[in-house]
């Protein structure tokens, strides 16, 4: 089994490692949007932007990239 790696942020993450993608959402006290990765070693892994619009679509590529692996 091949590993596919998304690099996000200055991190390199392993796609079958990946458990769950949550939706956008506005981060904590307003510091802009985030989104949540969760892998299956219950590590978690919150993304932030500072637009929704940036947060919205580097979600839909890593989703992408995940549908690809």
């Amino acid at each position: 089994m091949s590993r596919v790696i998304y690099e996000l942020q200055g991190f390199a993450i392993v796609l079958d490692k990946v458990a769950l993608v949550s939706r956008v959402f506005t981060a904590d006290n307003k510091e802009g949007f985030q989104f949540n990765i969760a892998f299956s070693n219950k590590l978690r892994l919150p993304v932030k932007f500072p637009t929704r619009t940036d947060a919205d679509l580097e979600r839909q590529l890593f989703l992408k990239a995940l549908k690809n692996d």
